[in-house]
């Protein structure tokens, strides 16, 4: 009689425009292998795919090999948990749809799953992270862009679509001083709460205003968040209105957001959460003076405990679980 073999590992590929980072994981949530391969090296998909299982085999042998693993989670631009493909995503070299969890499933004879990036991370804070034993609570990543994963009882919102819970291009300057979006409409929470948006502020405010700061020092075009954040710990007063405005914007938008589905946390990851107190202060005050008084006290605002640089494959490999 044939002896089933455990399968006590899981695939996660964090599928960047530049970069696709693998990792095979195991229940703990602890990385055993790791690869990468450039995402951008390969114009046609099936040359991708044939070069990630190519990678992928010295990582699998650490493990055992293929008959270890349970199935395969990939976070992706536009990926939709519904079809199994990657639907017009702009930050990828390939175009149209690409049917990409379906060609992982014939190239390694596992099951694939995928997700958008900032459902992935939701996935991996559930499942490894500080929402561990959650049911009900709203990922929000702030990177480049804002991006969300909302979780209702113990499930990821996929919508109709698969699209669903984009919470960055929810509006929250609806005059016509809003910020231009790249979705093509103003006054997203994007446009003032990734990193980006941050460095948006930081030139507007310089603009306005006479006030003596650490970043006028440098050319307005090139500061980023980290500079700000750098300029913060110093008692800079422009950056730390900076990130007290930022932490005002997405704290109010999360005392909006907590009416639909009265989450038991909202849980903050990406560059910007490395700020701490600097916005995580205004953030809470300006959450507990905005939310509903039906809801106060009940969310906790956290920010993730996954490591960075692990945590994009460890949310994909959360799907491999499924």
């Amino acid at each position: 009689m044939e002896q089933i073999v455990e399968k006590p590992y899981v695939i996660g590929l964090d599928m960047g425009g530049t970069n696709s980072v693998f990792g095979i994981v195991d229940q703990r949530g602890t990385i055993k292998s790791q690869t990468a391969i450039k995402t951008q090296a390969y114009p046609d998909v099936k040359d991708y795919v044939k070069a990630a299982v190519e990678a992928l085999q010295p990582a699998l042998d650490v493990v055992g090999g293929i008959d270890y693993i349970k199935g395969m989670g990939i976070g992706a631009p536009n990926g939709n948990f519904y079809t199994g493909n990657i639907e017009y995503a702009a930050n990828l070299v390939w175009e149209g749809v690409v049917p990409i969890a379906q060609m992982f499933e014939d190239a390694l004879g596992v099951p694939c799953r995928v997700t958008n990036d900032a459902n992935a991370a939701a996935m991996g804070e559930m499942t490894y992270g500080v929402a561990r034993g959650m049911k009900n609570f709203i990922m929000i990543t702030l990177g480049t862009g804002v991006g969300s994963g909302i979780v209702v009882d113990g499930k990821i919102v996929y919508g109709s679509d698969g699209f669903a819970g984009e919470l960055g291009h929810f509006v929250v300057d609806h005059t016509p001083a809003g910020r231009k979006c790249g979705c093509g409409r103003s006054g997203c929470l994007e446009t003032y709460c990734s990193a980006t948006g941050v460095a948006r502020t930081a030139r507007e405010i310089l603009e306005k205003s006479d006030a003596r700061s650490l970043l006028r020092e440098m050319n307005p075009a090139e500061i980023t968040s980290f500079d700000v954040f750098k300029a913060a710990e110093k008692g800079d007063p422009v950056a730390l209105e900076i990130f007290e405005f930022t932490g005002r914007m997405l704290g109010t938008a999360c005392a909006d957001f907590t009416t639909f589905n009265t989450p038991e946390a909202f849980v903050f990851f990406g560059g910007l959460t490395k700020a701490g107190d600097y916005l995580m202060n205004p953030l809470r005050k300006a959450y507990d003076e905005n939310v509903l008084s039906l809801f106060k006290g009940n969310a906790k605002l956290l920010i993730s405990s996954l490591n960075g640089s692990e945590a994009a494959v460890l949310g994909a490999s959360a799907l491999g679980w499924e």
